[in-house]
């Protein structure tokens, strides 16, 4: 089993035209402990030093992070610092256990599976309409093998959808990308994620980053890399199998989960108030995602 180190940077930097009295903030940038992750060192900081921060845990096990800067401002600016150890995943990681057997048996039943059936509901509004019942239906056929069919679905989104940068928001409904068949990666992870819990399936909204390389013959260029969602299927026994249809690949040690939740609202990396007169604001972010020295990057399709 191959593992792969790297140090993740994510900065975020707020600007305002009129000066902010005072900002307050919610995100998530530490990468979570998993059996196939860890999480060697980690820091935040925040600019201007807030008078109030704290970090705290959440129902799903994500580490939040809070500040509240109530110094005058015009700029804000947030720094994720990580390093993270990530595995690669066994071999038969598809074919055995649950992902080797009918789909129907990884549906969450019993006290073992409590904790995944919210994860099985559908979202408030609904997403789970006509169209997205009868496009997961052409996948999930009876007895199919559960990774057989996670692969299907993840392969058919990113055949049958367009990656568009700017064509949505996070507030886009999932009925709408069905209906355009074009989106970004936080729209076709809600897509796959409406179509397993269709199927009476636990799934969840999976943030982090994903390593990429550059083009042969091009240098890697320092914060070119952006934060990325995908999705995960419960697993009888607790664990998750996570897939990326914009990218059309199972998750591996290329990728850097950094929280799970039951949609992107849960786990946004940043989002809060600030009080100011401005009218406007910009937002500039820079993430990268680099091996370590002794680290060799591995070529992959890179996000759009």
């Amino acid at each position: 089993m191959s593992t792969r180190l790297y140090d993740v940077t994510h900065i975020t930097t707020y600007t305002y035209p009129e000066q902010v009295t005072s900002s307050y903030g919610r995100g998530y940038l530490t990468p979570l402990e998993l059996p196939e992750q860890r999480l060697l060192d980690h820091t935040v900081t925040v600019a201007p030093e807030p008078s109030d921060r704290s970090f705290m845990k959440d129902v799903y096990g994500n580490t939040g992070f809070y500040f509240h800067v109530t110094s005058g401002h015009t700029e804000l600016v947030v720094t994720g610092r990580s390093r993270v150890e990530v595995d690669a995943p066994a071999a038969d990681h598809l074919t055995i256990g649950p992902a080797g057997a009918p789909w129907e048996l990884s549906r969450p039943v019993g006290k073992a599976a409590a904790r995944a059936v919210e994860f099985r509901l559908d979202n408030d509004p609904p997403e789970i309409g006509e169209l997205v019942s009868e496009y997961a239906a052409e996948t999930f056929t009876p007895g199919r093998p559960l990774g057989d069919a996670v692969w299907d679905l993840t392969h058919r989104i990113y055949t049958d959808f367009t990656y568009h940068s700017g064509s949505t928001t996070v507030s886009t409904r999932v009925a709408e990308v069905m209906n355009r068949r074009a989106g970004v990666c936080q729209d076709f992870a809600r897509v796959a994620i409406a179509c397993l819990r269709s199927q009476g399936l636990a799934a969840s909204y999976v943030s982090g980053y994903l390593a990429t390389t550059p083009p042969p013959g091009k240098e890697r260029m320092v914060g070119a890399d952006a934060t990325h969602a995908w999705a995960a299927v419960w697993l009888p026994g607790g664990t998750w199998l996570a897939f990326d249809p914009t990218n059309d690949q199972f998750a591996d040690e290329r990728y850097v989960t950094v929280a799970r939740g039951r949609d992107f609202v849960d786990v946004s990396p940043l989002r809060g108030i600030i009080y100011t007169r401005a009218k406007t604001s910009s937002m500039s972010v820079s993430v990268d995602v680099a091996p370590t020295a002794n680290e060799e990057t591995v070529p992959i399709a890179s996000v759009p």
